[in-house]
């Protein structure tokens, strides 16, 4: 495994790459009002229930709206997390933490500006805040779960003499239903990320 390593953080200071970037992004984010549906099993599921979404800054800018689920959709999304289960468990571990060493990447690289930006409307961080929470900590959160997960593959007993004692770790046989703050990108993306790798 590629070693984890913290992402670093950006400073944002006048003139810089990464400020003409976040800026851009911010302007096109406020300027369209989108219409987030809640995802299950791979689909889009919008419902009737629309709720505003708003900078807590400034209430009165519309960002859009999103769907607003009910038990019903938690159902659905354990059946759908349920029948997933065993596609990603024959997966070897090797694969399933590749999935998250690239989601790693993305985040620090091609979608920085945009989470970025999206915490700086959603929750009010300014782009330092944003930047340590849903940047770069998301994407440490990643990468050092992955080394988590090799460390604790390398625990193994030990063995007597002509025997061969073995831990074989299997990934999470169930689901993880997480109701995670909405001020805090990083605790929302990481609530399933470790039970997932294993």
């Amino acid at each position: 495994m590629p070693p984890a390593k913290n992402e670093p953080i950006l400073s944002y200071a006048p003139g810089t790459v990464e400020r003409i970037a976040l800026k851009a992004k911010l302007e096109e984010l406020r300027s369209i009002e989108v219409d987030l549906p809640m995802l299950i099993d791979g689909k889009e599921v919008y419902t009737d229930r629309k709720v505003r979404m708003f900078p807590p800054h400034e209430i009165k800018h519309t960002l859009g709206y999103y769907s607003q689920g009910n038990a019903g959709h938690v159902k659905m999304a354990i059946d759908a997390a349920l029948a997933a289960r065993e596609n990603w468990a024959n997966l070897s571990w090797q694969h399933r933490a590749s999935v998250f060493l690239k989601a790693a990447d993305l985040l620090a690289g091609p979608y920085r500006a945009k989470i970025n930006a999206a915490t700086m409307l959603g929750q009010s961080k300014n782009a330092f805040q944003a930047e340590i929470d849903a940047a770069c900590e998301l994407a440490d959160f990643f990468r050092f779960g992955v080394k988590v997960m090799t460390d604790i593959y390398k625990i193994q007993p030990e063995s007597a003499p002509g025997m061969w004692n073995y831990n074989e770790f299997r990934p999470l046989e169930g689901f993880v239903f997480a109701l995670t703050p909405f001020n805090f990108t990083s605790i929302a993306g990481k609530a399933k990320d470790f039970s997932s790798l294993l």
